[in-house]
């Protein structure tokens, strides 16, 4: 403020007492009165008193002996103030700063936090307003200081540090545009059947859908619906459960669950709701008991999960018990994943609230008989956190799904898959631990460069294909994440959340969409596994309806193949047929994969002596570590799927021309080596000992 002026000395007060009544040893007082940046008609006749108010208490007066005043004399330089940093990007900043009354310029200092006031000259500069950093490293920090020159050789005093870290520039940026969409916009999923994802919204009495169209842009379309009992406040899920070439919707609510069956035209909806309360949380469809048709799960917040079977003609008849039967519920993401490569769906569930077991997540394994047995202890995945959600892919890609458990509040945790039903916590310098906390979390290659990304509450974390991420980005979507799909199929996945689609503005990567169409399976294709083999290796997908805690995303598998020039082949394990091949499809395009119809079986189910081809032949057998094929087949496009005797795969890869495949990992057994060269499929028996 202002200077101060205190008046005349004040004499000494009339009836002090004259006993001393400071007891005890002097407790020293040191102040420092900073007279910088005071003007010299403040410092002409500078003076001082002590002052004491005793807050209108006893009237006692304080005690000191002869103050002592020193002083230094300030700089003639003024001091600048108001030092800050702003406009921060990935190799720069903006510095700002109030300069003094007579300097003539500046001189900054950059340096890395920590090093403290400069010793030496800075940086000399005529521009506060802002002066321009540049050529700085990205991810980054440093701390700034500042001093004003004043001519010769007089400088103010350095003021700082103003620390900041430099940007990390985003793989890739997305933009935003307004649809005016309004309701419960939970869901982007193809809706009538040309694979083109569309963008719904829903009511009480109607459907909206914004249908993607082939030459680009949405045709909007309002069906009207019979009023429905639950609206989808906690969770949606989408899939044709009745086959008739629509998509038909749940709606999860906090007191029941209302499903949305189409009427086979596409314009209406019959609408179906069940007495039954029901505290939604994450919603699925999925082939329960593998009979072709689709059902449906819910994880139950206050109860035992509840599941909807289907008869196969559309019907759903309610069910309790059986998967996930915590009595008081805790049952928040449930994602369903084949996990063991046995070509069944297990689930997995996060669970969240209460007491240690409400809030320990659940691993049901499928039995491949319709019952599912829980054994998340057994895996290492039984961790009492509170989590609302779970991601899984092949961060690695080495053929098994890995699981990314986002944590609501403490510590999310990584877990990569051994490949022999137990998985290992490899969070430790992974790269995720600095992810916000909440409820979505789920994977795609932003970037199509090959390797899962992982989107955690709005931060994308950019897989490096080792189960490690980098240049994670929380300025592109939303910290909700939203729903996922390619809304202008263009072979990028774009978000969409609240009335507004997060446009991906792409790389140069290649790519390739699969859609897979199934006949003796659910139309859908739920639950088949994708995988896709180029150059590069081996990448794999589920297909799964409901991933992350609300959303309803896309049914469409999506691969980037990074600077990959070509797909060898396409493999797809169908929930109810046999394994197919798919041969040389086209890359940067869609794929659309109909159960039946590919170039060649890759089922070795059922291999027996006669069906074992002469012409490729494995030595040493039995093995220790590695097997060596001799075989006329051309192995430079080649790959091949290690099997036990059960049917699981256990290993694949590219041969890419080798002729040697290392084994050693695996447990001692009986397995099936199945190669797939062109059009052409070579199994073999071996003994690993």
């Amino acid at each position: 403020g202002n200077w101060q002026n205190f008046g005349a000395e004040l004499p000494q007060t009339s009836g002090a007492p004259t006993s001393n009544f400071c007891n005890g040893p002097a407790e020293p007082v040191n102040e420092t009165l900073n007279i910088a940046g005071f003007s010299a008609s403040q410092l002409s006749n500078f003076r001082y008193r002590i002052f004491y108010d005793d807050n209108g208490s006893y009237g006692w007066g304080v005690c000191f002996n002869s103050p002592t005043l020193r002083s230094e004399t300030p700089p003639a330089c003024p001091n600048i103030t108001d030092l800050s940093v702003s406009f921060i990007s990935s190799d720069g900043a903006y510095v700002y700063w109030a300069p003094g009354d007579v300097e003539t310029s500046w001189e900054i200092v950059v340096q890395s936090p920590g090093t403290g006031v400069p010793s030496g000259s800075g940086t000399a500069t005529t521009t506060n307003n802002p002066h321009v950093l540049s050529g700085l490293t990205q991810g980054t920090s440093y701390e700034v200081y500042v001093r004003g020159f004043c001519g010769g050789t007089d400088y103010s005093n350095w003021i700082g540090p103003v620390n900041f870290t430099t940007l990390i520039p985003s793989r890739v940026d997305f933009s935003l545009q307004a649809m005016g969409i309004s309701g419960y916009d939970l869901t982007v999923v193809d809706m009538n059947g040309d694979h083109l994802d569309d963008i719904v919204s829903v009511s009480s009495t109607n459907v909206n859908i914004h249908y993607q169209l082939s030459t680009g842009g949405f045709d909007e379309v309002n069906i009207s619906t019979s009023n429905a009992n639950f609206l989808p406040g906690w969770s949606m899920a989408a899939a044709d459960f009745n086959k008739d070439g629509f998509t038909d919707l749940l709606y999860g609510s906090g007191s029941g669950v209302t499903f949305m069956k189409s009427d086979g035209t596409g314009t209406g909806f019959t609408e179906i709701s069940g007495s039954e309360y029901v505290f939604s949380q994450r919603s699925n469809f999925v082939d329960i008991n593998q009979d072709g048709h689709l059902d449906a799960f819910v994880c139950h917040d206050v109860a035992p999960n509840v599941f909807y079977m289907n008869d196969g003609n559309g019907n759903l008849t309610f069910n309790q018990g059986g998967l996930g039967d915590y009595a008081s519920g805790g049952n928040y993401g449930s994602i369903w994943i084949d996990y063991d490569n046995d070509r069944d769906m297990d689930m997995f569930i996060a669970k969240c609230g209460g007491e240690t077991a409400r809030r320990t997540n659940q691993m049901l394994t499928n039995n491949g008989d319709g019952t599912y047995t829980e054994n998340a202890l057994d895996l290492g995945l039984a961790d009492p956190m509170q989590t609302w959600s779970s991601t899984w892919g092949d961060y690695d890609n080495d053929g098994d799904m890995d699981v990314f458990v986002g944590a609501s509040s403490g510590t999310h945790k990584l877990m990569r898959n051994n490949g022999d039903g137990t998985f290992t916590n490899v969070t430790s310098g992974a790269g995720v631990s600095g992810a916000p906390n909440g409820h979505e979390n789920v994977s795609y290659d932003i970037d199509n460069d090959g390797y899962l990304d992982i989107l955690c509450n709005g931060m994308i974390l950019y897989g490096r294909g080792d189960l490690t991420f980098e240049d994670g980005d929380d300025t592109q979507i939303n910290y909700k994440n939203g729903s996922f799909g390619d809304l202008n199929n263009d072979g990028f996945i774009d978000a969409y959340y609240n009335g507004f689609i997060y446009w991906n503005l792409t790389t140069n990567n290649n790519w390739i969409k699969i859609n897979t169409v199934g006949t003796a399976s659910n139309i859908d294709g739920i639950g088949a596994r994708v995988e896709i083999y180029t150059d590069s290796g081996v990448q794999i997908r589920d297909v799964r309806s409901g991933e992350g805690f609300e959303f309803m995303s896309s049914l469409n598998t999506h691969f980037g193949i990074g600077s990959d020039t070509s797909v060898d082949y396409i493999v797809i394990y169908w929930p109810n047929s046999p394994c197919e091949v798919f041969m040389n499809p086209g890359i940067n395009q869609t794929f659309t994969a109909v159960e039946g119809s590919g170039d060649a079986s890759c089922d070795t189910l059922g291999v027996d002596d006669e069906s074992l081809a002469s012409d490729f032949l494995l030595s040493p057998n039995p093995t220790k570590n590695v097997l060596h094929i001799t075989t006329g087949l051309p192995l430079e496009n080649a790959f091949y799927n290690i099997y036990d005797i059960s049917g699981r795969r256990v290993m694949t890869s590219s041969l890419n021309n080798s002729k040697s495949i290392d084994v050693s990992q695996l447990s001692a057994g009986n397995y099936i080596i199945s190669i797939v060269s062109d059009n052409t499929i070579r199994n073999q028996k071996f003994i690993k000992q």
